[in-house]
């Protein structure tokens, strides 16, 4: 809608001024006012940097946002759009149940996998299980996450190699003592080597390394259906080596107690064929599980949910920057209103010479509204060329000082968006002191000294 306004607007602006430049009196008006400016070289200047300042900051704080936002969207948008993710999830009267029978006992199991798989629109499904774990080389050692999965997690979760290889359906389907190390482990276990083809330590098993990933970027949680993930802390193994070595209960120790769990998965993320679908084909998966699992112990979570929110919440943001940004513009606008008051208190003498000559009020009023939306007009393109520089030079600046990437989108809208609501600011500054100044009596005008 702002939008469409702006347009409408810009539209009007340069029918007007087209309509100013072919006929002769608009020309001379122009002129005039171009001159008197010119006159006043320092006062024009001052009165318009608040349009430059607010042109700028609408530009630049624009091309921020959209920078900050884009990348948020991405980071979702890397889960898959199409994708829905099934996890276990303890549900909270487990706590006592616990206390009883030690082990507690919840979460998908391999015939949940299984019957997911009869649903006709899934086209991938990509199993894992997920729980600390400690690894080893020599001396050194790192608690990490191990991860058992298949080879279809790098497409799913956009994961690279830096070096070697990811799992493959053999490493699996033969339960071999292979893994995968993510940056972060790599790092710490094999600081001034090169981990490929050394062999690690994960519980009282030896897995000989076949490949380290690049680093990543953590991605965000969700509310609570989602957690947040730290994927260089990884340890990758296939799903039946872990099955095979360790076996659906994995004890775990903290604070000086001992505890275990039982659960045979942790995530199923499963891919659908068409995006239309993907809500309804989790309303189905929904239904499926609350027939075998009456405790609740699974969450179901559709990143499309997360994506459109995602895109809301940018657009709210985006309306919140512009009106922060706005302010500098009424700002500015307030400042040249009170430069052209003060210019028709000093011109009273020069009006009252030009109504007696015959000039009429609209006359007048246009002459001091030209030079308004003239300020402004020029305020806006200094303000359009202060904002584009900003958008390249302080990212720049601040990876310089920071080692940190600032990001930054050019917002095409915004320049135009910005641009014509500048000059709209002169129209409505300019217009009181244009009229004000068409109504001097001429008698009176020439009698000011």
């Amino acid at each position: 809608m702002i939008y469409f306004i702006s347009f409408c607007l810009g539209l009007v602006y340069l029918a007007s001024f087209v309509v100013l430049v072919t006929s002769d009196k608009g020309r001379r008006t122009l002129v005039l006012a171009l001159r008197s400016l010119w006159l006043h070289k320092l006062r024009a200047f001052l009165s318009v940097l608040g349009i430059i300042i607010g042109t700028a900051a609408v530009i630049s704080l624009m091309a921020f946002g959209e920078g900050s936002m884009h990348d948020a969207l991405e980071d979702i948008k890397r889960q898959g759009a199409t994708n829905i993710i099934v996890r276990s999830v303890k549900p909270a009267d487990d706590a006592s149940t616990q206390r009883r029978s030690f082990v507690a006992i919840y979460g998908l199991k391999y015939d949940d996998y299984e019957r997911l798989g009869t649903i006709g629109v899934i086209t991938r499904r990509v199993p894992m299980r997920v729980f600390p774990q400690e690894v080893r080389y020599l001396e050194r050692m790192f608690n990490g996450r191990l991860v058992a999965t298949v080879p279809e997690y790098t497409e799913v979760n956009q994961l690279t190699l830096a070096a070697g290889r990811f799992l493959t359906e053999d490493d699996d389907t033969h339960m071999k003592n292979v893994a995968v190390l993510a940056a972060g482990v790599a790092e710490e276990l094999f600081p001034y080597e090169d981990p490929l083809g050394q062999t690690v330590r994960v519980g009282i098993y030896f897995y000989r390394v076949v490949g380290v990933l690049h680093h990543r970027i953590p991605t965000g949680g969700s509310g609570g259906s989602q957690a947040a993930e730290d994927f260089n802390n990884d340890i990758y193994i296939p799903l039946q080596t872990c099955r095979a070595r360790f076996g659906p209960v994995v004890y775990l120790r903290s604070s000086g107690s001992r505890s275990g769990e039982k659960v045979e998965l942790s995530q199923v993320t499963l891919t659908v064929s068409d995006i239309d679908q993907v809500r309804p084909v989790g309303e189905v998966i929904r239904d499926m599980l609350d027939r075998y699992h009456p405790k609740k112990d699974y969450a179901v979570t559709v990143p499309l949910d997360r994506l459109e929110e995602a895109e809301r919440a940018k657009e709210r943001f985006t309306r919140l920057l512009v009106l922060i940004a706005s302010i500098s513009l009424m700002v500015g606008g307030i400042g040249i209103m009170n430069i052209m008051l003060a210019t028709v208190t000093e011109r009273t003498r020069e009006i009252g010479i030009r109504r007696a000559l015959g000039a009429k009020r609209r006359d007048i009023t246009l002459q001091f509204l030209v030079e308004a939306v003239a300020q402004t007009t020029v305020g806006g393109l200094w303000g359009v060329l202060l904002g584009l520089g900003s958008i390249f030079v302080i990212p720049w600046a601040w990876e310089a000082i920071t080692k940190q990437h600032l990001p930054a989108r050019v917002n095409v809208e915004s320049i135009f968006l910005s641009l014509i609501v500048s000059i709209s600011v002169g129209v409505l500054f300019g217009w009181y002191p244009s009229r004000r100044a068409s109504r001097l009596d001429p008698i009176e005008a020439l009698r000011h000294e």
